[in-house]
């Protein structure tokens, strides 16, 4: 850990502004996974965990693991280190991450008893992620964005109710269509509990929040709205009646099918990478920033990277508004030097 240098209380965020669609001197870019095991630093921050659960719930050691990629990439935002799975841990669901298998979840919801037991207070028993924010808010740089995350309802909703990933989604797809009343008890209490995580994540220093929708595009369009993107939206109406000021981002993985259909209270749409960048400036720019979308592969060749970076920049180049991701995470064996040259590269040809 970094010895704690403080912020001023007058944050000079470009990520925020370009949240806002406020002029900024370059694109933002932040990494989705941008804390991860490409870095030999997080290695071996990861080692002085247990297991990964343990990793979560040391708040020092996920600050640790936040902060890294500020110092070698350079980026414009920290994501606090977390999971999306510690909401269903801390709903009393048990949750473990088998090396090379992914999470499980061994005890799956199946009936209203199972949605019963679990707990509404969750948000509650989250205190190491709060922890962690407000340890990175203290050592993060005076422009340097802090965002806080969840996973969506229905993405969570998946993993519970299939105990684990999935290929095909049978089990929750078949609840939808012959039980949807009870999809939509887990959905609801799901919302609830996201809705004060994200709120006591802003509470401790996040200064925007991201909302995963991993699996969203596993539904047919009207599934994906009604068991989807309609408690997404529940969830950022009650973030901005409460906290105006913090943006809200929403990533939809599998959503760009749906873009005309896309509304709500939410000011970023995070594209994924098979979202043509051109056609959701087209459809959303006018009233949502937009966040995305390189192919995360390119991430392996520079060449290839020029080349994703000058396509964004020929749709997006000299917009107020947008901010350089991937159109989804960093990988395992991602090059820590090509990392940092996207960086570089996209804050010097966006440079207004």
């Amino acid at each position: 850990m970094r010895i704690e240098r403080g912020c001023a209380k007058g944050f000079a965020l470009i990520f925020i502004d370009a949240c806002f669609k406020k002029p900024t001197p370059t694109a933002p870019v932040w990494l989705m996974r941008q804390a991860g095991r490409y870095l030999a630093e997080y290695r071996l921050t990861r080692a002085k965990a247990k297991n990964f659960i343990d990793f979560c719930r040391r708040s020092d050691l996920a600050a640790e693991a936040t902060l890294q990629p500020i110092d070698i990439l350079g980026v414009d935002a920290a994501i606090i280190f977390s999971d999306i799975l510690v909401v269903p841990l801390e709903m009393g669901m048990k949750v473990e991450f088998a090396e090379g298998r992914g999470p499980v979840l061994p005890d799956p919801i199946r009936t209203r008893a199972d949605i019963n037991r679990l707990l509404s207070v969750a948000a509650d028993t989250l205190e190491y992620v709060y922890d962690a924010l407000k340890i990175v808010r203290r050592n993060l740089a005076a422009d340097k964005a802090l965002i806080g995350f969840a996973g969506s309802p229905w993405t969570l909703a998946t993993y519970m109710i299939e105990g684990g990933g999935s290929k095909n989604y049978a089990i929750v797809k078949k609840m939808a269509y012959s039980d949807p009343a009870l999809l939509h008890m887990i959905l609801q209490k799901l919302s609830d509990v996201i809705g004060d995580y994200l709120l006591r994540q802003i509470d401790a220093g996040a200064n925007a929040v991201q909302i995963f929708d991993s699996w969203g595009g596993a539904l047919e369009k009207s599934a994906f709205f009604e068991f989807g993107w309609s408690y997404m939206k529940q969830i950022v109406s009650r973030i901005k009646m409460e906290r105006a000021d913090i943006p809200v981002i929403l990533f939809g993985k599998g959503a760009g099918g749906y873009l005309e259909e896309i509304d709500g209270d939410f000011d970023v749409f995070s594209a994924d990478w098979n979202t043509p960048l051109e056609r959701a400036k087209k459809v959303l720019f006018d009233r949502y920033a937009l966040q995305g979308n390189m192919e995360p592969a390119r991430m392996y060749d520079k060449a290839a990277i020029e080349i994703g970076v000058r396509e964004a920049a020929r749709v997006m180049g000299g917009e107020n508004g947008y901010i350089f991701n991937l159109g989804h995470g960093m990988q395992p064996d991602f090059n820590r030097g090509n990392a940092k040259f996207l960086v570089d590269f996209v804050h010097q040809i966006f440079a207004r």
